[in-house]
């Protein structure tokens, strides 16, 4: 077997205040990996740790943030020991990141071609006609008509569907070999999502990129993904192939994750939802940290942090009720 291009052990990220007496344990003991052409959904609640996992990744961390122990291995080298200008090589290069705010990533004083050329500048080294031509290819790829005409304009003058669609030919243009992707769909509309959704499949069958695809979406996950890291707390409680998370789910906050998710068949006057809100980070629960909004709970939950047991074929989960199984 081939080793992944991806694969992380044991990542540590901690927010630390100014004065050190507040630490924030945004990234807990995150162990992952991912290959060549996959795609992999990371779910969970708002601050449960998705995004600043894919920033360490980059190493692109607030200046309050720390990457405290772990190692990040990517095509046979570990991030965490390369100096800032290696970093650099990286970034843009071989992995590229879409934000989920694509107004806030793209320079409103810049025009689109010059946003799209500026990695291939600086990573390829084109100039003049060829990089124009690039340019004009990649805006036709991401199904931009016009491209003459569309890579002189700026970004107040494309539409929001547009716009997410530029940051990823962006993302392509210097054909990383991983994509990540953090809820790049938040800002569209069901029809332009959809399209974008579509989009986004082409580009990686045509050039077998790898993809972290962060969402709130269990919908997107079923739609776009290969295998499925589930996050609470800054932890992973369970990582599976995306078929036996949605058939089969081993943790009892992926299962409430799938009964909040809504149906068209279900015909109930409220919507389920998942009792109590996440935990303050720097200051967990004793214990399972999704022990106090659990409803299988048990004395030991709330008293010892549970290990990761492996329940089936590439099946993990971080669940006491699995100890006896």
């Amino acid at each position: 077997m081939t080793e992944p291009l991806l694969d992380i052990k044991q990542l540590r990220t901690y927010f630390v205040s100014a004065k050190g007496t507040r630490v924030v344990k945004a990234v807990d003991g995150v162990s992952f990996t991912l290959n060549e052409g996959e795609t992999m959904g990371v779910v969970g609640e708002s601050g449960s740790g998705k995004t600043v996992t894919s920033l360490s990744i980059l190493r692109l961390l607030p200046p309050a943030a720390r990457i405290v122990g772990g190692e990040i291995w990517f095509a046979g080298e570990n991030l965490l020991t390369k100096s800032e200008r290696e970093m650099q090589r990286v970034r843009g290069s071989q992995i590229t990141m879409i934000l989920q705010d694509p107004l806030m990533s793209l320079n409103p004083l810049f025009t689109i071609g010059n946003q799209i050329g500026e990695p291939l500048r600086i990573h390829r080294g084109m100039r003049g006609h060829s990089l124009t031509e690039r340019v004009k290819e990649l805006l036709r790829g991401v199904r931009i008509s016009s491209p003459e005409v569309r890579m002189r304009e700026y970004p107040h003058q494309m539409s929001g569907g547009m716009r997410q669609r530029i940051v990823g030919a962006i993302g392509i243009s210097c054909e990383p070999r991983l994509l990540i992707a953090d809820e790049p769909t938040t800002s569209l509309d069901v029809t332009i999502q959809a399209q974008y959704l579509n989009l986004l499949k082409d580009i990686q069958l045509r050039s077998g990129l790898a993809m972290i695809f962060i969402t709130h979406n269990i919908g997107i996950v079923a739609r776009m993904c290969d295998k499925v890291a589930v996050m609470y707390a800054g932890k992973l409680v369970e990582r599976a192939p995306v078929r036996t998370i949605f058939n089969q789910p081993a943790h009892p906050y992926t299962e409430a994750l799938l009964n909040a998710m809504p149906k068209l068949t279900d015909k109930t006057e409220r919507l389920w939802s998942i009792e109590g809100q996440p935990p303050d980070l720097s200051n967990l629960p004793t214990g399972c940290p999704f022990s106090p909004r659990c409803p299988k709970a048990e004395d030991r939950c709330h008293r010892e942090v549970p290990p990761e047991y492996q329940v089936g074929d590439q099946h993990f989960t971080r669940c006491w009720l699995w100890e006896r199984r």
